[in-house]
């Protein structure tokens, strides 16, 4: 959990190193970085800054490590690079979880909340963020939309049927397989991916295969050259007898 001594100098704690670090750094005013969206977490404590206007994508994930974490049936998350936000207040008063582990230690991927009214902030992964739009203060409907949900996740696991004629995976998007209510065009595209992928797999066993051959080879040739060598030096030694 992050430190909530108020009297702390963070460049003299080891444990707050994370906050020289995005998604936790701070951008300064001037920088580069133009606030489009603010959010804050339920009692405000917290706030940050977006600094784009869309997501890399917006899912609906319905894995049940989300609905336990959520307290809801599934997820709404919206992908992000760590560096497009900018925590405006509230350092202090983020703490971590790790599912996997069931550690409060901060190690990637994990849990981000408030520590006090526990709003889930977002989930840290290595290279990106994944952010709730629910905490964002959205000014209008055409805001909102840019936010609009893409897919499911984990549709398999949902506890209610929703027929929303959008791409639902049985696990993460583009490794499993579409299931019901995928409109016909995502199936294709996504049958489409599968031929490329398995061609390729087959392309890249024919090199190996190739390759262990040219090994096989090569390894032959050596000992049959190292025997003529062999005898060679042996019809000298026995010509000077």
């Amino acid at each position: 959990m992050a430190p909530t001594k108020e009297n702390e100098d963070p460049s003299t704690n080891a444990n707050e190193e994370w906050k020289k670090k995005a998604p936790y750094s701070i951008h300064e005013d001037g920088a580069g970085f133009k606030v489009v969206y603010e959010a804050n977490c339920h009692c405000g404590r917290v706030r940050y800054q977006l600094n784009k206007e869309k997501p890399l994508a917006s899912k609906f994930c319905h894995c049940t490590t989300c609905q336990t974490q959520h307290g809801a049936p599934f997820q709404w998350a919206a992908i992000f690079h760590k560096e497009d936000i900018n925590f405006s207040h509230g350092h202090h008063n983020l703490e971590w979880y790790d599912p996997g582990e069931k550690s409060i230690a901060h190690k990637l991927p994990c849990k981000v909340r408030c520590s006090f009214c526990h709003s889930p902030i977002m989930d840290e992964g290595r290279n990106m963020i994944l952010l709730f739009p629910t905490l964002i203060n959205f000014k209008s409907e055409a805001e909102k939309r840019n936010f609009e949900v893409e897919m499911h996740m984990f549709y398999t696991h949902r506890v209610v049927d929703i027929p929303d004629g959008k791409p639902k995976w049985s696990g993460l998007s583009d490794d499993s397989d579409l299931i019901e209510d995928s409109p016909e065009s995502a199936k294709k595209e996504w049958e489409k991916k599968k031929a490329e992928k398995k061609k390729e797999e087959k392309k890249k066993e024919k090199e190996e295969e190739h390759q262990d051959k040219k090994q096989k080879t090569d390894h032959k040739q050596n000992g049959e050259n190292g025997k003529n060598e062999d005898g060679e030096k042996g019809y000298e030694l026995r010509s000077k007898d």
